[in-house]
């Protein structure tokens, strides 16, 4: 049994992963603001070796009692996507960045073996390549990606015998959490899909990686167990298929379609100054962890086909509490 910290817990990929960690027979420890809420983990609340510390990640003394005593630390907090990072770029900075050194070395110094830092595939910006691995340039276009990118070497500078570093750079994810977003690609596209029978393609040649979001917490899972030799100081790529937005849209029109059977769906396309396009290669990852995504775009629509037939999301095309931006202008963040 170890002890993980789990930064940004209670968020979208977190309220995913932290049930699996403790099903896996770990203690748990969830470090979160919950700026989104707290009924993501509230399945889990009272369960054995489940511990929540409502703080910021910027508090330093926090973070110190909040690693000490653990084993591993998984780094998911951040203000996530470019959007909501463009709202207060000095705010983003402050989580995204500053802060994020100090939280290495307490990691470090209190005696943390392994630190899992959760970075992003867009980092690579844009790419004519038709794969883009992990040796491949670094070109951010935004403040996000940027410090996302900049956040690693930092990581990995602090990697020893004793503390073994790791980043991932995943994906875009899709598929259902208990702490939903409406605001990433698959997942718009869905949401609409269902409630207006109608999908807004912008531009539409862009590729783009996806992974489902129970592939990718598999993957982390997975990861508190890989001897440190076949880890340490690596950086992968994590992503199942590079799709255009276009060839999203027609999937997840026929999937919706056959799952939830209405009116036929429309597929309108407009014109974008968004034309971040890259094709992200994981091959590094299957041959040095074995790690194969097994499930597809398809089968991320489908659950959350299922999740909108249970009524899982009531006004999911108005309530902010999908939306990372419209949350983050309700509550001021500071």
């Amino acid at each position: 049994m170890s002890t993980i910290l789990v930064t940004g817990g209670a968020g979208y990929v977190g309220a995913v992963l932290v049930p699996k960690l403790l099903a896996r027979g770990h203690r748990v420890r969830v470090l979160d603001t919950y700026t989104y809420g707290t009924e993501a983990l509230d399945p889990l609340r009272g369960a054995d070796y489940l511990t929540e510390i409502r703080g910021d990640i910027r508090d330093g003394n926090l973070v110190e009692r909040s690693v000490a005593g653990c084993d591993a630390v998984f780094h998911l907090a951040c203000i996530s996507n470019d959007p909501s990072f463009e709202l207060d770029p000095l705010l983003g900075k402050s989580i995204n960045f500053d802060c994020f050194e100090p939280l290495v070395q307490a990691a470090k110094r209190t005696g943390v073996q392994r630190f899992i830092y959760i970075s992003s595939s867009s980092v690579y910006g844009v790419s004519a390549a038709a794969d883009v691995t992990e040796d491949h340039p670094l070109n951010p276009l935004t403040d996000y990606s940027t410090y996302k990118a900049l956040c690693e070497p930092l990581l990995h500078a602090q990697g020893s015998a004793n503390f073994t570093t790791l980043v991932i750079r995943p994906a875009t994810v899709c598929g259902y959490s208990p702490r939903m977003r409406f605001d990433l690609s698959v997942n718009i596209l869905t949401n609409h899909a269902v409630n207006r029978r109608k999908i807004l393609v912008f531009g539409g040649a862009q590729t783009r990686p996806n992974i489902h979001i129970d592939d990718l917490t598999d993957l982390y899972v997975d990861l508190i167990d890989e001897p440190a030799e076949r880890i340490a100081g690596q950086t992968f790529n994590a992503g199942y298929a590079n799709r255009s937005i276009h060839d999203l849209a027609l999937i997840i029109r026929q999937t919706v379609e056959a799952e939830l059977p209405g009116p036929p769906i429309e597929i309108e396309t407009r014109p974008t100054d968004d034309l971040r396009s890259y094709q992200v290669n994981s091959q590094r990852i299957a041959d040095v962890l074995g790690f194969r995504p097994r499930r597809t775009i398809e089968d991320a629509v489908r659950d959350l086909c299922r999740a909108f037939r249970a009524g899982r999301f009531p006004n999911s095309l108005e309530d902010r509490r999908y939306f990372n931006v419209a949350l983050m202008r309700a509550v001021a963040l500071a």
